[in-house]
C-alpha cells in the first residue's frame, strides 16, 4: 500500500494470522461476485422526489440527464433500534456495521431501555449495549486496502463518523469522535472540520488539548486546505481539510468560498490516489448538504446539492467502467422534510403543471436560503418587510408581496411540534417561499420514515428490497470479509481478557487503561491505537495497534484490539 509504514514495533506473526483468517474468511451472506474496490455514496437526507425535480430542473438548464437514472435498482428501508424514523448516525451505524443502533449513536450497540417491540437483539443486551462494532471499512484496511471518507460537512460529522469510530454520542465530535478518526488512520479524509483537530487554547474545539494536526503530520500526512493544494496532492496519506466547520453549499461555494473543491472534484482526487493501491480500496463520499436543505425546506439548495451529488456519481461510475471491478453503491440514509412535487395551491391544478412553472421559479435563485437570510439581516434595519422584498428580488428573482413577506417574519420563531421545535428565519423564508412561489410541497422540518433509493453498478451489487444492514452486508461479500471475525479481532472487552485492570482517569479527557504483571506494567490510552509495556528492569516500548481502544464510559468497559490481549499476556500481564 502506498499509506504510513508505522514507525511501531508489532508482532508480524500475529498479523500474518490474522490477516490469513481475514482472507480465507467466508462473509455473512457469500455469492460469487467479488470486486477489488467499493465506492459509497450517500446523498444524505433525500428520497425518490429531489431525484424527479433534480431530472427536470437538469434537462431544463443543460439537456443532460441523471447518471444516477441509469442504476437505479430498489429501495432501502430503515429504521432504527429506537424509532421508525431514523437518525443518521444510527443510519449510516447501519450501513457501516450491519447492526441497527439507538438515535445519535455510532457504530456501537443500541442501549436497552427504548428498543422498537420490533427490534431483535443479536445477543445478550448486557453485553451488546454500547459495544463498538467493526465496520466494513476497518475490515477492508485488516484486508490491506485504502481507505477514503469524503463529505461537505465537517468530517466528524454522523455519516463520515460511522465509518471510523465508535461513540454512544454523535455530538462528540471534538473529543472521542475525531480521536477516533485519526488514530484509526483512514488513509485519506476530505471535508470540512479542521476545528476538531485543533486545540481550544489554538482556536480550535479541542479540550483536551491535543493538537491532532500534528499527530497526522507526526504519522506522515499531506495536509491540503484550498483546490490547487488538493490537486497538488500524489500520495496517501492525506487530509483535506477545506474548511474550519462545514464546506459551503454547492450553490454558494462559487460566490463565498471560491477555494473550496466541489464534491465530484473531491471525488475524482480521492479515486485518483485511493486507485494507487494494489489490493483495492473502498471509499465512502457523501453529499452531506442535501438533508440540511431538507430540514430547511429550501429547493434550490437541495436541487443543486443534489445534481453536484450527482456528477460525484458519475465521477465514479466513469471509473468503474473502466476499472471493471469496482462495485458503485449510493443511497441516501433517509428522507428529510418530506419534499415532493405538488403542493396544496395545486390542488386543482395539478394536471396543468409545466416544466416552466415547476423549474423557471428555481432557476431564479442563485443563492440558497440561507444565504439570502443572511444578506437580508445584513442590511440597514435587518429583518424587514422592504428588506426582504429587495434582497429577494435580487438573489430569488422573486417579486414578494407584502403579505408574504410579513408571513416570513410571522413565522420566525414560531415553536411548532412535540418538542417546541424553533423555527429560524431561513427556515421561514424557504418554507414561505416555497409554498407561495413554486410548485414543490413539504411535510416537515425533520426526517421521515419512508423508503429510500438505491442505486448500484458492479459486481455484487443488490437488487430490490433490501434493509440498510444488508448494505454493509453486501459490501463484506464483495471484499470477502467474515465480519464476525474482524469483531472480534478488534473489539476484545478487557473484563473478558483479564481478572483485574483499572482505568486512570486523572485526566478525565484522557482515560488510561491499565493492566500489572510481575514483570511488566501496560497502559492503553483510550481512543488512540497505543500500547505502552513498562518492564520493572526499566525497558519502555510502544507498540502501535491495529485498531483503536475504545472506553464505553456508560458500561464502564473498555475494548481493546486482540492484538494488545497477545501482546500483553507475552508480557506475562493477565
Amino acid at each position: 500500500m502506498n499509506t504510513l509504514k508505522k514507525g511501531f514495533t508489532v508482532f508480524s506473526v500475529v498479523t500474518m494470522v490474522a490477516l490469513f483468517s481475514i482472507n480465507t474468511a467466508f462473509a455473512w451472506h457469500h455469492h460469487e461476485s467479488r470486486a477489488k474496490n467499493v465506492i459509497i455514496l450517500v446523498p444524505d437526507g433525500c428520497s425518490q422526489s429531489i431525484q424527479t425535480l433534480a431530472r427536470w430542473y437538469k434537462l431544463k438548464d443543460s439537456g443532460e440527464k441523471l447518471a444516477l437514472d441509469d442504476i437505479q435498482v430498489g429501495v432501502v428501508k430503515h429504521e432504527m433500534a429506537n424509532s421508525v424514523i431514523t437518525g443518521s448516525a444510527a443510519a449510516a451505524t447501519a450501513f457501516s456495521t450491519g447492526y441497527k443502533t439507538t438515535v445519535r449513536f455510532l457504530s456501537v450497540g443500541p442501549r436497552a431501555d427504548d428498543v422498537l417491540s420490533t427490534y431483535e437483539w443479536p445477543e445478550d443486551p448486557d453485553t451488546f449495549s454500547y459495544k463498538p462494532l467493526a465496520t466494513v471499512m476497518e475490515g477492508a484496511k485488516l484486508k490491506g486496502k485504502a481507505t477514503g471518507l469524503i463529505s461537505t460537512s465537517r468530517f466528524t460529522h454522523a455519516t463520515p463518523a460511522a465509518w471510523a469510530c465508535h461513540s454512544a454520542d454523535r455530538g462528540n465530535e471534538h473529543t472521542d469522535i475525531s480521536e477516533h478518526m485519526v488514530y484509526n488512520e483512514i488513509d485519506l479524509i476530505f471535508g470540512g472540520g479542521e476545528r476538531n483537530l485543533v486545540p481550544l487554547s489554538a482556536g480550535g474545539k479541542r479540550p483536551d488539548e491535543e493538537d491532532l494536526l500534528q499527530v497526522l503530520v507526526d504519522r506522515g500526512y499531506d495536509i491540503a486546505r484550498t483546490e490547487a493544494e488538493m490537486n497538488a496532492l500524489t500520495d496517501l496519506p492525506v487530509y483535506g481539510m477545506f474548511a474550519w466547520s462545514h464546506m459551503d453549499a454547492e450553490i454558494d461555494r462559487p460566490i463565498y468560498n471560491p477555494d473550496e473543491p466541489s464534491l465530484a472534484d473531491m471525488t475524482a482526487k480521492a479515486i485518483e490516489l485511493l486507485s494507487q493501491d494494489r489490493d483495492g480500496f473502498i471509499l465512502m463520499v457523501e453529499g452531506s448538504e442535501v438533508d440540511w436543505a431538507g430540514h430547511n425546506n429550501d429547493p434550490i439548495y437541495m436541487v443543486t446539492d443534489f445534481i453536484e451529488f450527482d456528477e460525484a456519481v458519475k465521477v465514479a461510475l466513469d471509473f468503474a467502467k473502466a476499472d471493471g471491478e469496482t462495485l458503485v453503491l449510493a443511497y441516501p440514509d433517509h428522507n428529510t422534510g418530506g419534499m415532493d412535487i405538488g403542493n396544496r395551491d395545486y390542488n386543482g391544478a395539478y394536471t396543468h403543471l409545466t416544466v416552466e412553472e415547476l423549474v423557471d421559479p428555481l432557476m431564479g435563485m442563485s443563492v440558497t436560503a440561507g444565504a439570502l437570510a443572511a444578506e437580508i439581516a445584513a442590511m440597514p434595519g435587518g429583518v424587514t418587510v422592504p428588506n426582504i422584498q429587495t434582497k429577494t428580488l435580487e438573489l430569488w428573482n422573486l417579486n414578494v408581496s407584502d403579505e408574504v413577506a410579513q408571513e416570513i417574519i410571522d413565522l420566525t420563531g414560531v415553536q411548532e411540534g412535540q418538542d417546541g421545535y424553533t423555527i429560524s428565519f431561513d427556515y421561514a423564508l424557504a418554507r414561505v417561499i416555497s409554498k407561495h412561489y413554486t410548485a414543490i410541497g413539504w411535510t416537515s422540518h425533520g426526517h421521515n420514515a419512508e423508503d429510500v433509493p438505491v442505486w448500484a453498478y458492479g459486481p455484487g451489487a443488490p437488487r430490490g428490497l433490501v434493509d440498510n444492514t444488508e448494505l454493509a452486508e453486501t459490501v463484506a461479500d464483495v471484499f470477502g470479509l467474515n465480519m464476525e471475525r474482524i469483531q472480534d479481532r478488534l473489539f476484545v472487552n478487557l473484563d473478558d481478557a483479564f481478572g483485574e485492570w483499572t482505568l486512570d482517569e486523572t485526566d478525565p479527557a484522557n482515560p488510561v487503561a491499565k493492566l500489572s504483571g510481575k514483570f511488566a506494567e501496560a497502559e492503553l490510552p483510550c481512543s488512540k491505537d497505543l500500547l505502552t509495556i513498562k518492564t520493572t528492569s526499566g525497558k519502555t516500548k510502544t507498540y502501535n495497534l491495529e485498531g483503536v481502544v475504545v472506553y464505553a464510559p456508560n458500561t464502564g468497559r473498555v475494548y481493546v484490539p486482540r492484538q494488545a490481549v497477545r501482546i500483553m499476556k507475552l508480557h506475562g500481564i493477565g
